[in-house]
């Protein structure tokens, strides 16, 4: 899968494990974690690859964020993120656009 940063500091806190504005930092183990769930986002051949993880509690997510998918970092902490499927010659490839990570019970 091709993975791509909606926002700047996922971006960072992927690359460097540390964001630069004071509003998006969080707890290393929170960062290492994210950067994990990102690896196995780039490592996955497809969307159906990732339920074979059950940490990672891969959902679809329905009423207002209808389109957005979701994988847990921790008990905490969920990532959300687009896909969009483009075909190339004869194979698809996914792009997922990580769009938030966020405290799932705030």
């Amino acid at each position: 899968m091709i993975v791509t940063f909606g926002k700047e500091y996922l971006r960072e806190l992927y690359e460097t494990e540390k964001a630069t504005d004071k509003k998006h930092r969080f707890q290393p183990q929170v960062v290492s974690k994210y950067v994990r769930c990102v690896d196995m986002l780039v490592g996955a051949p497809n969307l159906e690859a990732l339920y074979k993880f059950n940490s990672l509690n891969y959902e679809v997510l329905k009423g207002n964020k209808k389109g957005i998918s979701s994988i847990r970092v921790n008990d905490h902490y969920r990532m959300e993120f687009i896909t969009t499927s483009l075909k190339e010659t004869d194979t698809i490839v996914t792009v997922c656009n990580i769009i938030e990570l966020s405290n799932h019970y705030k």
